[in-house]
C-alpha cells in the first residue's frame, strides 16, 4: 500500500528504527513465507515506500541480528520484534512462547535504559469479538514494561492495537495516523501517569 506510515514518522523525526523478524531468511526478504516466518506478521513490508526502498528495507532484518545489536549497544530508539509462528504460539504450545519471552524480555529490559518502554501484545485472541467499534480479532492481553511505567498499573480498556500506535506517537510528539487519530481510540497514558 502507498500510504503514510510509522516509518515515515520515525524517520521524519530523526528516530532510529529497526524491525527484527524471527525466521526472516535475509534482510528485506520479500517472499510470503520461509519456514516459520510469515510475511503477514511483518507490517513494514506492506508499505511501498519501505519495501521498495533499499535503504529503508535494510532495517527489516532477521531476529538473529538483535543479539549483535544488543551486544554492540546499537538497539535503535524504536525496535519492533515479531516472533515466528511457533514462538508466537500460533503453531506451538503457550509454554514454548513463554520460554521464548523468558529469554528475550530480560535482555531487552537491560538494553532499553531508564526511558525505554516495551509493549508486549498479541495479534489475535481466541474469539472474533471486536473492540472499540472495530471488527473482530478477539480480546488480547497487552503488557507494558519499563521504568516509566507506574508499578502495578492495570487498565481495563477498551484499547485496540491503534491505542498502542497512538501512545507511541504521543510519546514522541508525532501526529496520529489513520484510526489512531480517531477520538474513539484511547491513548494508554494512564500506564505512565503515576510514574
Amino acid at each position: 500500500m502507498s500510504a503514510p506510515n510509522l516509518v515515515d514518522q520515525l524517520e521524519g523525526a530523526g528516530i532510529s528504527w529497526k524491525a527484527y523478524m524471527e525466521g526472516l531468511p535475509s534482510p528485506c526478504y520479500q517472499g510470503p513465507s520461509s519456514g516459520e516466518y510469515a510475511k503477514k506478521h511483518d507490517p513494514f513490508l506492506y508499505f511501498d515506500d519501505v519495501a521498495g526502498s533499499a535503504a529503508r528495507c535494510s532495517h527489516v532484518v532477521p531476529l538473529t541480528q538483535l543479539g549483535a545489536d544488543l551486544a554492540g549497544s546499537a538497539l535503535p530508539m524504536f525496535a519492533w520484534i515479531t516472533p515466528d509462528l511457533c514462538h508466537d504460539t500460533h503453531d506451538c504450545v503457550v509454554a514454548t512462547g513463554d520460554g521464548f519471552l523468558a529469554g528475550l524480555i530480560p535482555r531487552l529490559q537491560r538494553a532499553m535504559g531508564p526511558d525505554g518502554v516495551l509493549f508486549l501484545t498479541w495479534d489475535e485472541g481466541s474469539t472474533d469479538a471486536g473492540c472499540c467499534g472495530s471488527p473482530g480479532g478477539g480480546h488480547v492481553a497487552t503488557i507494558v514494561v519499563g521504568s516509566a511505567v507506574a508499578p502495578g498499573a492495570r487498565l481495563a480498556g477498551p484499547f485496540s492495537h491503534y491505542s498502542i500506535l497512538r501512545t507511541i506517537e504521543a510519546m514522541w510528539g508525532l501526529p496520529p495516523l489513520r484510526q489512531a487519530g480517531c477520538s474513539c481510540t484511547e491513548v494508554m497514558t494512564a500506564f505512565f501517569a503515576a510514574a
